[in-house]
């Protein structure tokens, strides 16, 4: 009887039980935790030096590793780990994907592992700049230390307190963090920090780049002293700025790096085009149709011209969407995921929104703007030719980029190699012819009247003419009416 007369009020009031509105596939419905990325594939091409069966590593971390495909060091990992092996303090200058994630991870797994009783706390903090490289290391490091008895957390803004609050209360042993969440978390008192015994600064230039120095030396300061710890640093660039930062919390750290004078890899081949302002686009749209990559980060200098250039190319038929700094963060994994999973063919990004992108199989990287900052060209092309792949950098360089093209050329100690477009490079813009087909809304007549069509032989109106008052009727002599009675 009850559920008759339910059935009954459904559906003489259907809108009290109407479902959901559909979700676009472009927005979200709400936050929510992202998917923990996929752990970085093995760089069987570059892993080519020392065998990680001959640094003395216990079996739980050589039987991760060796599951994972990983049997040899990369450069900076045959010259890093010896020295991080015997609990000394590295500052390592390495470029993007050179494989100096598993240089801390198998540091935290060993020191670990050769403690007795290892109380439920962090013990190994690593500070990462964006929340999507601390999801990546936190997957790498679920790899490669599964046979390991350590628990793992990652501790980022954007999304609730409750699921990481939880792995916190757990007794999580590694907390991978970004800077302000961890310091939200430590002023709670949520996040203890006196058993901190190791710590790992990873992408310290796009930390302070991004404007996390006062952050880090907050978090740096209330650690215990740098001689009760191991301290890690990693950088793409050793720049004084980064050392004097960080090296007064550091213990007489040794440094390394791999071809510092070579910030650019080999398998990355570079192109510069030289090409007027306003037919940047049009060669954009020939390149995009000679090239036919796979998956392209685009970049520009500003967000309106990212948002603008993504627009564009959706209007002439490209899985095309941009990403700048001020997008929101549920938003925003949305798009890497759908540009990881390749339904985005193009993602155009600022500088400021790329940080801390991973993103496996990147075939092209296209500068639609010369980076005013020469570092960060290095950051950008950094992006494709990952794990010892081949990529190609392509850069368009207007009448406003000449200085800082120059720049970027002397910080590579090289001139980028030139290539000349042929006419039929330059593809017409689609999105501007249509445009011009449609007159702006408020030329358009409203709706349900018609504009006034004058008839046939009809002489023509005099023109209405600005100025206070009506103008008096000028009137023929001969029409005129005689003046008086």
């Amino acid at each position: 009887m009850i559920e008759a007369i339910k059935n009954l009020f459904r559906r003489l009031m259907p809108w009290r039980h109407r479902g959901p509105e559909p979700v676009s596939d472009d927005i979200p419905a709400a936050e929510s935790e992202p998917a923990l990325p996929q752990p970085r594939k093995a760089r069987e091409e570059l892993a080519a030096g020392l065998p990680f069966a001959e640094l003395g590593l216990s079996p739980p971390v050589l039987q991760g590793l060796h599951e994972a495909g990983f049997f040899r060091c990369t450069p900076i990992q045959e010259k890093s780990l010896p020295i991080t092996l015997k609990g000394k303090d590295i500052a390592a200058q390495a470029q993007t994907g050179s494989g100096k994630t598993a240089v801390f991870l198998i540091t935290i797994f060993e020191n670990l592992l050769k403690r007795q009783a290892l109380a439920p706390a962090c013990h190994a903090l690593i500070l990462a700049p964006t929340r999507e490289l601390a999801l990546q290391i936190q997957a790498d490091g679920q790899l490669l230390g599964r046979h390991c008895p350590f628990r793992l957390a990652a501790i980022y803004g954007g999304v609730g307190y409750e699921k990481q609050l939880k792995a916190l209360r757990e007794g999580a042993h590694i907390v991978i963090a970004t800077p302000g969440r961890l310091i939200d978390l430590m002023k709670q008192g949520h996040l203890k920090t006196d058993t901190v015994s190791l710590l790992v600064i990873d992408e310290a230039d796009r930390m302070l780049d991004m404007g996390f120095v006062k952050d880090l030396q907050y978090i740096l300061k209330r650690l215990p002293p740098f001689h009760r710890r191991q301290s890690m640093l990693f950088s793409a660039t050793l720049s004084p700025r980064v050392l004097e930062i960080t090296y007064p919390y550091m213990n007489a750290p040794e440094e390394t790096a791999v071809d510092p004078e070579k910030l650019v890899v080999e398998t990355v081949r570079q192109e510069l085009f030289h090409v007027a302002r306003a037919e940047k686009f049009s060669l954009l749209l020939g390149i995009l149709e000679r090239e036919k990559p796979e998956r392209v980060l685009l970049f520009c200098n500003t967000k309106v011209q990212t948002l603008k250039v993504a627009e564009r190319l959706m209007a002439n038929g490209y899985a095309a969407r941009g990403i700048t700094g001020d997008l929101p963060q549920s938003r925003r994994v949305q798009l890497l995921e759908r540009f990881k999973k390749g339904d985005i063919k193009i993602l155009a990004a600022t500088d400021v929104a790329s940080r801390g992108l991973h993103v496996e199989d990147v075939t092209h990287v296209i500068n639609y703007d010369v980076p005013q900052d020469p570092e960060e060209y290095v950051h950008r092309i950094g992006r494709t030719a990952r794990a010892g792949k081949e990529g190609k950098a392509i850069t368009l360089c207007g009448e406003d980029d000449v200085y800082a093209l120059e720049n970027v050329e002397n910080l590579l100690g090289q001139k980028i190699p030139v290539v000349w477009p042929e006419e039929d490079w330059f593809v017409v813009d689609k999105a501007e012819s249509l445009s011009g087909r449609r007159p702006s809304r408020s030329r358009r007549p409203a709706a349900g009247k018609k504009e006034a069509v004058p008839a046939k032989n009809a002489r023509p109106q005099p023109k209405k003419q600005a100025g206070r008052g009506k103008r008096k009727k000028t009137e023929s002599p001969k029409d005129a009416a005689p003046k008086g009675r």
